[in-house]
């Protein structure tokens, strides 16, 4: 028995140093890339540094465009032909934007001076139709006042005919051959 249990609890020391084998590789396989490339930008970080000595001015407190004379000084190779080209592009740069706002502001009213153009043409055929709309609701209340004047005419008729002898379902030809009839 001693012999089994020997087995059993080797088999599990040997279960666990191989989860724990594996548990290490698995956390190297995450954790490698990221922590190298830490390392690779801290060794860069060094490489530029010993190259380049860093600026020493507050330049939060500079205009954006102004470049701060302490940062500038400490550079020798910095020379006064590279700040007037610097300086150069700068302007231009500004020229450029100032180019393209004025031509985005020039654009913009063009389109407003249309779309005022076109709103007044769509105003103009409103008030036409209105104004057309109008006269037809004119004529239209002249028709039917002339139809209700002619319906109380045509009754006024029918009621002087009805007096004097006239039947509705009577025809002309009947009342010819009646006439015709009582004078014979």
């Amino acid at each position: 028995m001693a012999m089994n249990q020997s087995r059993v609890s080797c088999s599990l020391v040997l279960l666990k140093v191989g989860l724990g084998v594996m548990a290490l590789c698995i956390a190297g396989y995450i954790l490698a890339p990221p922590l190298y490339w830490h390392f690779m930008e801290g060794v860069a970080a060094l490489k530029h540094s010993s190259t380049c000595a860093p600026c020493i001015c507050d330049c939060s407190s500079e205009p954006i465009l102004s470049i701060p004379q302490d940062c500038a000084k400490h550079d020798p190779e910095v020379s006064g032909d590279t700040e007037k080209n610097f300086a150069e592009l700068l302007s231009e740069e500004i020229k450029l934007r100032e180019t393209e706002a004025l031509e985005n502001q020039r654009r913009t009213d063009m389109a407003l001076l249309e779309a005022k153009k076109i709103t007044s043409q769509y105003q103009k055929e409103a008030d036409k139709c209105n104004s057309g709309m109008e006269t037809c609701e004119d004529a239209r209340e002249k028709a039917e006042a002339a139809l209700a004047a002619q319906k109380k005419l045509t009754v006024l008729w029918e009621l002087r005919a009805r007096q004097k002898g006239w039947k509705e379902g009577v025809s002309k030809s009947n009342t010819q051959s009646q006439g015709k009839v009582q004078t014979a």
